[in-house]
């Protein structure tokens, strides 16, 4: 990377800025009081913002979504009394509705950028209906809509709105010991998903809603719910994203564990066989690795191919039981969490793009909870605070705390899981788990022009082949040192401006894409013109100012060919 875009030789932070960052960005579900119902308010973004809100904005008939709401739960539309924005997330808006009776519920609509818009309403509900069946705390669904075709103008879930605090308001507030409580709840949770049984993968349906043949009925648990389930597609983003919508390709239901790992990256050889161009990779702080070069899409379907050749042999054989279909919350952070004033868990909520996959692709610890990369973690060491602690400087101290606290989140919820799940535990320790299942999501994610992540997984399993699968024969992929080498190399370099990126989102302090709430758009505005002057007033030549300023992280820039 080049000097010169290098923040931490521009900017140092106070304190640990990913703190301050996810503390501000909890608030993002609390409730909003705002007269306009179909654009987005709960942030903006410091680039593509207008791209982003157009994506989100929905316009539809109110009086006609609250009549629809008050019949779901028999009741008039004169007796809707309020009706105002509770939540804006990054695929749908929800509604508060309060009823002259002081009762309230939830009404959601996608945005239209919510795709594969059908099915994913009509498996979320499912998938609820399912899970409360089964006693999991889930919202009950009152009514709901899998198209336009209706007097609101737009799909909609009309759902229980579950009483209690969202975790993400509080998550921070709370002490070491009330946290591991929240874990252990979560992990006796995750217990009960695990011991559900599925006949496939992909995710869940009423029958009634989807009556394609290819579907797998689930084995009823009473007499009256014959057949009242089944498995059908999997509406995972990455298999419907952008003009992969309208692919004719297989996306489930899985019979077998093969088909989950390989429907991914045959997806993307159909889209790159259509679509594909050369292109520089999305991430533009890594576009100084390719000195500005767009990748050959010819090239990343090699490496496809290379995936689709040694995927059989990703499968754990030995282990029969990591085969096992299990359901998992596809997003299982603190504002997806309803708790109780004594920390008991109240509800799960956003239940959007849940899928059935094999547990020895679908084990994983929750993102707000692992801490990856890091060697007492990953040792499973019990952490400590250094014992020096107190004569450390302040800045020192809040770097040593932040770490302790993911240390601690991470070793809590293994430890747990080893206690109360030992089937997930069993799939986490197993051999090269996530090797496996990084294989598996590099495969099966869109393409934005990264042509080294994939094949540096790829070389990896070449070298621990045998150790992996169990077999004695030799890998099939055979790379030469140079070629390997140079990719490992240029992995690195992509590593290290992920890292540069999420320091500057630290720095000018936003999120993903950008994203900020409303309130601090115009200072975080600010900061990055500062970061962007310093960048360029650090420049030594010339043509490094005009990379810097064609590709600057933060600039608005067009998306088009990444979808």
């Amino acid at each position: 990377m080049s000097r010169c875009l290098r923040p931490s030789c521009i900017f140092r932070p106070s304190k640990p800025a990913s703190f301050a960052v996810a503390r501000r960005f909890s608030t993002h579900h609390s409730t909003i009081e705002s007269p306009d119902l179909f654009e987005y308010t709960s942030g903006r973004w410091i680039y593509n913002d207008a791209l982003r809100h157009r994506e989100r904005k929905r316009v539809f008939n109110v009086s006609a979504l609250k009549r629809l709401a008050a019949q779901s739960v028999r009741k008039k539309e004169e007796d809707v009394v309020g009706f105002e924005k509770l939540a804006e997330g990054g695929f749908n808006r929800s509604f508060l509705v309060t009823m002259r009776d002081s009762s309230r519920f939830v009404a959601r609509i996608p945005y239209p950028i919510t795709e594969p818009s059908s099915l994913v309403i009509v498996s979320e509900v499912a998938t609820m209906d399912f899970l409360r069946s089964h006693e999991i705390p889930v919202p009950k669904i009152y009514g709901y809509s899998a198209t336009p075709d209706n007097p609101a103008e737009t799909e909609y879930i009309f759902m229980e709105f579950v009483q209690g605090t969202n975790l993400g308001d509080i998550w921070f507030d709370l002490s070491e010991r009330q946290r591991a409580k929240i874990v252990t709840n979560l992990v006796q949770l995750e217990s009960r998903l695990f011991a559900l049984r599925f006949p496939a993968s992909g995710c869940l349906y009423y029958s009634s809603d989807f009556t394609d043949s290819s579907r797998v009925i689930l084995p009823s648990q009473y007499p009256t719910d014959e057949a009242r389930f089944c498995i059908g597609p999997d509406t995972s983003l990455g298999l419907w994203y952008g003009k992969r919508l309208n692919l004719p390709v297989e996306r489930g239901p899985y019979r077998d564990c093969l088909q989950a790992l390989t429907a991914g990256a045959t997806k993307e050889i159909a889209y790159l066989s259509e679509f594909g161009n050369p292109r520089q990779p999305i991430q533009r702080l890594r576009r100084e690795t390719y000195d500005y070069q767009p990748q050959s899409h010819l090239d990343y379907m090699a490496t496809l191919r290379q995936y689709l050749q040694v995927a059989p042999s990703l499968i754990p054989h030995s282990t029969p039981a990591l085969h096992r279909p299990v359901l998992r919350h596809p997003d299982l952070q603190p504002n997806n969490i309803i708790v109780s004033d004594e920390l008991e868990i109240n509800g799960l909520i956003d239940w959007q793009h849940t899928t059935v996959l094999p547990l020895f692709l679908q084990c994983a610890i929750p993102n707000s909870l692992q801490n990856y990369g890091d060697e007492v973690s990953e040792s499973l060491q019990k952490p400590t605070l250094p014992s020096n602690f107190h004569e450390l400087e302040p800045e020192e101290q809040c770097h040593q705390a932040e770490l302790f606290r993911k240390r601690h989140l991470h070793y809590c919820y293994v430890k747990t899981t080893a206690e109360m799940n030992p089937d997930h535990y069993d799939a986490l320790s197993h051999d090269y788990s996530t090797l496996r299942r990084r294989l598996y999501h590099h495969a099966s994610d869109p393409w934005e022009g990264d042509n080294v992540t994939l094949k540096s997984n790829l070389i990896s399993l070449s070298k621990h082949w045998k150790d992996v699968t169990g077999r004695k024969s030799s890998c099939p992929l055979v790379y030469p040192e140079a070629e390997a080498n140079e990719c490992v190399r240029l992995a690195h370099a992509q590593t290290e401006a992920d890292e540069q990126l999420k320091i500057c989102q630290e720095l000018i302090g936003v999120g993903n894409e950008g994203w900020v709430p409303v309130d601090h758009y115009e200072e975080a505005k600010a900061r990055e013109q500062r970061l962007k002057k310093a960048a360029l007033d650090a420049a030594e030549t010339a043509e490094e100012r005009m990379r810097i300023e064609e590709n600057w992280i933060f600039d608005d820039f067009c998306e088009d060919e990444y979808m």
